[in-house]
């Protein structure tokens, strides 16, 4: 399995990116777009918005579901951008759960569905 199988495998399937991080480790080949530093903050912001906000939490991963079902050829780019999202949450007091989830939605018609 390749590294972004296997991170597309833990994003659609909503598995720890903890774990993620420890799996890749064994990997000899251990480069992929985001360190383990940022991969644990995602983490932690998913399991923020998991206990804060379920509704959002299960939204955000519907849609990944739609980016995958229209399948507009970057099918290596939606976990990619599925958690820059995700990194884009409490940033700031604008960076709300509601305005990440609309601008991600909002994607699914923009043209160029990997341009985040």
């Amino acid at each position: 399995m390749t590294l972004i199988e296997l991170f597309t495998d833990y994003i659609r399937n909503q598995k720890s990116l903890v774990d993620y991080v420890e799996e890749r480790k064994k990997m000899t080949k251990t480069r992929g777009e985001f360190n383990n530093e940022t991969l644990l903050l995602a983490a932690e912001k998913l399991e923020r918005l998991k206990e804060e906000n379920p509704a959002i939490y299960k939204e955000m991963h519907e849609l990944l579901e739609e980016y995958y079902d229209k399948d507009e050829g970057h099918f290596v780019e939606y976990p990619i951008n599925f958690t820059k999202q995700i990194l884009k949450l409490y940033e700031n007091e604008r960076a709300t759960p509601e305005r990440v989830v609309a601008c991600y939605r909002e994607g699914l018609d923009h043209p160029c569905q990997d341009a985040f």
